[in-house]
């Protein structure tokens, strides 16, 4: 391990790890609190237009999927809660639509467009220094974020209605929440990349889930998990010359099952991990 860390990228990749595991750690158990893994899936899927908008602009995609994540975030909030369309159409008409603009944008730059595949399937081990500050005050604005609205987006998930029964802008705050999400999603882009992030999204929240319904508890416990699961899949990845995106969620989902089977084997015999 300490081998490791003598290479600068390999710096950069476990401390972008740290830094997505913090994001993906609390607002992944807002996602699955509320039950919006589809909606948030949306949103990664359709922020694909910003890269491409990024690379026909010739601007680093970062300065595109950003703006564009939000603006998804938004959009889709907004038809899913005030369109007639059911909100299930209204998700997989943006999500495709921000892919295909994403595509046709790609298609239309001159010459190759480099590192595009580090934008859909992730590549940790190549994330610059300039993304690890990038990745550090996007976690620094949803951390405050999560502090000030703490309550509210507690009621919000799990009684929307009695948040707008006692007065609170519901809609306001599940499109701020729902923003919160792509900034989680901008995060975690070059870790898992974009076909993936919904999985670092949502496993180690529903991992958590299994000790605790403690919504406080849930966010330490999950940003835990996800912070030592995308530490061993770097290492396994850089050891054994894998995908280091992939590798992540495949050791998150072997932890999953592990972790399921053995707590229901355990619970049989009388022995009780809630906290």
């Amino acid at each position: 391990m300490l081998e490791l860390l003598q290479h600068s990228f390999m710096q950069n990749a476990f401390a972008a790890a740290i830094l997505a595991s913090i994001a993906c750690g609390i607002i992944g158990v807002y996602v699955v609190v509320k039950k919006i893994v589809f909606i948030s899936g949306g949103i990664a899927h359709a922020s694909f237009g910003g890269i491409g908008l990024g690379y026909y602009l010739g601007i680093n995609p970062m300065y595109g999927l950003l703006p564009f994540s939000l603006l998804s975030a938004l959009a889709l909030g907004t038809v899913s809660k005030k369109s007639k369309i059911p909100e299930d159409s209204a998700i997989g008409i943006l999500w495709s639509f921000g892919m295909a603009l994403g595509i046709i944008l790609v298609r239309l730059t001159p010459g190759y467009a480099p590192n595009l595949m580090t934008y859909l399937f992730g590549n940790i081990l190549t994330v610059p220094r300039f993304d690890i500050y990038m990745m550090l005050g996007l976690d620094l604005i949803i951390l405050g974020t999560v502090y000030l609205f703490y309550k509210e987006f507690l009621a919000l998930c799990f009684d929307e209605e009695f948040t707008t029964v006692q007065g609170l802008p519901s809609q306001k705050l599940y499109l701020l929440l729902l923003c919160i999400i792509a900034l989680t999603i901008v995060v975690m882009i070059k870790v898992v990349g974009i076909i993936l992030v919904i999985a670092l999204l949502t496993i180690p929240a529903a991992l958590s889930r299994k000790f605790t319904y403690n919504l406080k508890k849930m966010m330490f416990l999950s940003s835990l998990f996800g912070g030592l699961v995308s530490v061993s899949g770097i290492v396994f990845s850089y050891l054994f010359d894998l995908p280091s995106g992939a590798t992540i969620i495949l050791v998150l989902c072997l932890l999953y099952g592990l972790v399921g089977f053995g707590k229901e084997l355990l619970e049989r015999k009388g022995v009780s991990f809630g906290f």
